[in-house]
């Protein structure tokens, strides 16, 4: 294949990727809007009763179960047939999904409709992160899912702040008609420009590679960081868009797109960069810092108060309105959280693709590193709502923080009883 040739493909994934990741942002954008619209109450299902915590768990629990469900066939027929073709059934797929969320009225549907949005993101993710390691060169794995995760929270950028935009001006039906068009623009580029996929695996590589021996290492990271990740960036702009008297800041909904588009800006300038350090000095060393330093910034975030007292942050903007003292830092600390995960994420996935490429099953592998994350995001978001509800909004970030320390502290461990001090250089 040409370079030319190569590098038309990838600007194609990395559409795709920018489409996946407008799609995902505008729900979590919205998710604290969702939540005071349909005000979601204690309710009870077959004789037990189900408490609003764990129905606003659900809103994000429902779509990581999809996700969970949809993770092996998906990469086993990526592997097994074309990962072009189930790349356009799941944008074709997308679609439609998005287009029901403006018939949305209840918690119930909400959920169902987000669970089928679960199987859209892990369907696009899969293809096209397993497309863009399979189709780089060795040695610029890490710098190339870099640029299609910039490309990813490029879309969130643009699509938290549209978002939230668009809504406090017109509704929600001009913001999901917005994604349906993307997606089937994204499906014609697809179709287009990305040549078919002449790979093909037979068996079942998800059994070799699950004692592979790095990605074993590995995942005694990514499975607690998990809870981690699902429940801090979650929570970020729940804190930020829910009522005072839920423990949040109530700032509309614009406000919270801007404490996102912190955390995403930070990580897509990062990964223009990370990568290629990754690709040149290792991965460990790149996955331990970026990891450890989202913990200890996330339990900061109940701290923000006292921040923005002592600093008099407490501002009045014309678009905003009158912001509380919280805000500032608490958009500052979401934009550094962006940077930890910078050096974390490109490492990660250049890891996962190294091994799948070389041992056959690169969407294998991208499914198994699916797979380790879906205890921590399905259980993380049901454990913060709880944790919100029941203790406070801050206990949910001290958590969510602790499992990202521990799950460092457990990457290293096992580095340095397999490596000695070239632990943290030794991959």
């Amino acid at each position: 294949m040409s370079n030319a040739d190569r590098r038309g493909q990838f600007w194609a994934l990395y559409l795709t990727r920018f489409a996946e990741g407008f799609g995902f942002i505008t729900l979590l954008t919205l998710l604290p809007t969702y939540i005071n619209a349909l005000d979601p109450q204690a309710t009870t299902v077959l004789g037990v009763t189900v408490s609003a915590g764990f129905v606003i768990g659900m809103y994000t629990t429902g779509f990581t179960l999809a996700q969970t469900v949809a993770v092996v066939p998906l990469a086993w027929a990526g592997d097994r047939f074309d990962k072009r073709l189930v790349l356009l059934a799941v944008l074709a797929a997308g679609a439609g999904v998005y287009a029901l969320f403006p018939l949305v009225d209840s918690s119930a549907t909400f959920i169902l409709v987000r669970a089928l949005q679960g199987l859209v993101v892990t369907g696009a993710g899969l293809m096209t992160l397993s497309l863009v390691g399979q189709i780089a060169e060795t040695g610029t794995r890490a710098d190339k899912i870099g640029k299609a995760n910039a490309a990813s929270f490029g879309a969130s950028i643009l699509g938290s702040l549209g978002a939230g935009a668009v809504y406090d001006a017109v509704g929600f039906g001009p913001v999901f008609a917005l994604i349906t068009a993307l997606m089937i623009a994204a499906w014609l580029v697809t179709w287009g420009y990305l040549d078919s996929d002449p790979t093909r695996v037979e068996g079942f590589p998800f059994s070799d590679l699950a004692v592979n021996r790095k990605i074993l290492t590995i995942s005694t990271f990514r499975a607690q960081y998990a809870f981690a990740v699902t429940m801090v960036r979650t929570w970020v702009p729940i804190y930020a868009g829910t009522e005072l008297a839920a423990g949040g800041l109530a700032v509309g909904a614009t406000a919270v797109a801007v404490t996102v588009t912190a955390e995403k800006g930070t990580n897509m300038v990062g990964q223009l960069f990370t990568g290629r350090l990754s690709d040149a000095y290792g991965r460990s060393l790149f996955v331990f810092a970026g990891g450890g330093a989202y913990g200890l910034i996330a339990v900061l975030i109940p701290f923000s108060t006292a921040i923005g007292t002592v600093l008099w942050t407490g501002v009045s903007v014309p678009i905003l309105g009158e912001l509380p003292v919280a805000y500032l830092p608490l958009v500052a600390l979401s934009g550094l959280l962006g940077v930890a995960d910078s050096f974390r994420e490109p490492a990660s996935m250049a890891l996962f693709a190294d091994e799948g490429t070389d041992d056959g099953g690169v969407a294998s592998s991208f499914g198994i590193r699916e797979l380790v994350w879906r205890p921590g995001s399905v259980a993380g978001p049901l454990i913060a709502g709880w944790l919100m509800v029941e203790v406070s909004m801050a206990s949910v970030f001290y958590v969510g923080g602790a499992f990202a320390v521990t799950g460092v502290l457990a990457f290293l461990a096992v580095l340095l009883n397999d490596h000695g001090r070239a632990a943290l250089t030794a991959w």
